[in-house]
């Protein structure tokens, strides 16, 4: 959420910054509704000055016994308190539309993020790895997954629906052998290993950014009591572990990595990548999330992406990572780098990991505060920063087209076979 005193401050600079970023975030109605609630707030006072005022006249007509005109004050302080409830009432409505409009406003882009229109408009920061040519027409994870006997989707729609995946035998083993391999990766680095849960309650969205703007896109238990939502992110949980409190600064910064699936509804998504693993209903994620000091974030966020980067430089797969331009960012982060893997399938780089610096936009929401007394009084929004580390569907999918073979196996990535009990080859399933 920004700060309501910035965009005060700053209209211009926040009508710029909704525009590079192709958001149409009212400013002027931000603006009017700021000025009404300051009018408000300028009233009450007003009133309140008037009712202490009085009250010090009831107290010296008492003093006095000058009882009939104390009786005729108070009753017009009464009608002063009056007042001031109705102005409170208003006042409080005008506070709940400025949050609800702060809400749906989008981060201030930092300003290193190059400004363009669309993702044609990212610029690539590097590239590692080469992409193979192969002396044989290579198959795209879909059709070798089923050759091989490990991915079905056919079945996967018939126990869901379409954009399901359903892994068996040794896509199974692979897949956990992947979720392993990346945690101990993270967890060797640095990152505190969480087991969260996978449903989320409204509060824990809204501290994210998820809720209210995104709801379309989340899965929502039905039922009594409090509705739950399933998670379309670990970030989701790992932020909120530190909701509505105030953390040691002598702590900062904070490295968390979990392992959970991920659930999202992909509206507005028909008709892209329907076939194989690329955007599905359920898919398998680790995340990484750290918490850190204003000054120390755009240092984290490199190194975090350097963390997600060696996940693919392990696995031995050519990859890009680019920045992304302020029209492509997501709606909570103020920097984002995507790290694109190679896909013979798709001639080009898919996303396979999104890093961001949400700056102190999702802390604001989650009111999520350090305190360091040797250096300021009081306390301070933290930075929060998310990104994948990796998505694991997408990276299986990765191995099967970088590391196949001319006979229709796959060679298993050498950093990947003490996970898979040694097993160095995944051939065709009888």
């Amino acid at each position: 959420m920004l700060d309501a005193r910035f965009v005060r401050e700053n209209p211009d600079a926040v009508r710029a910054a909704m525009a590079n970023r192709n958001a149409s975030w009212d400013v002027d109605a931000f603006l009017a509704l700021d000025e009404e609630r300051r009018r408000l707030i300028g009233e009450v006072e007003a009133l309140q000055a008037t009712r202490n005022e009085a009250s010090k006249a009831i107290g010296a007509l008492m003093k006095d016994g000058k009882r009939d005109e104390a009786e005729v004050a108070k009753a017009a302080v009464r009608e002063v308190n009056d007042a001031i409830s109705a102005l409170e009432g208003s006042m409080a409505d005008v506070d709940a539309k400025v949050r609800e409009l702060l809400m749906t406003a989008p981060n201030i882009p930092d300003a290193s993020v190059p400004v363009g229109a669309s993702e044609d408009e990212n610029v690539e920061v590097r590239r590692w790895g080469t992409p193979r040519t192969f002396d044989f027409e290579p198959k795209a994870h879909w059709d070798l997954g089923p050759a091989l006997g490990i991915i079905d989707f056919e079945r996967a729609v018939k126990l869901a629906k379409s954009r399901f995946v359903l892994l068996g035998g040794a896509g199974a083993k692979l897949e956990r052998a992947l979720i392993n391999f990346m945690l101990d990766t993270h967890a060797d680095a640095g990152y505190k290993e969480w087991w969260p849960p996978s449903l989320a309650n409204a509060d824990t969205l809204t501290g994210t950014g998820q809720l209210p703007k995104f709801e379309e896109d989340l899965f929502k238990t039905s039922g009594e009591g409090t509705p739950l939502y399933l998670i379309p992110t670990a970030e989701v949980q790992l932020t909120n572990i530190h909701r509505d409190e105030v953390l040691d600064g002598e702590t900062l910064p904070l490295h968390y990595t979990a392992y959970t699936s991920c659930f999202r509804e992909e509206a507005g998504s028909a008709g892209r990548d329907t076939r194989g693993m690329i955007r599905v209903h359920q898919f398998d994620k680790v995340e990484l999330v750290k918490f850190a000091k204003p000054e120390e974030s755009m240092d984290a966020l490199e190194g975090m992406v350097a963390d997600a980067e060696r996940i693919l430089q392990l696995l031995e797969l050519p990859y890009r990572t680019i920045v992304l331009c302020t029209g492509d960012m997501g709606f909570s982060a103020a920097k984002t780098y995507d790290i694109e893997v190679w896909l013979p399938s798709y001639d080009g780089y898919k996303e396979i990991s999104s890093c961001s610096n949400c700056g102190d936009f999702q802390a604001r929401r989650a009111a999520i505060k350090y305190r360091q007394p040797s250096e300021f009084k009081g306390s301070r929004l933290v930075h929060t920063l998310n990104g994948s580390g990796l998505a694991v569907g997408r990276t299986l999918a990765a191995i099967l087209e970088n590391h196949q073979e001319a006979d229709g196996s796959v060679t298993v990535p050498q950093a990947l076979r003490p996970y898979m009990r040694g097993i160095e080859r995944i051939t065709p399933e009888v």
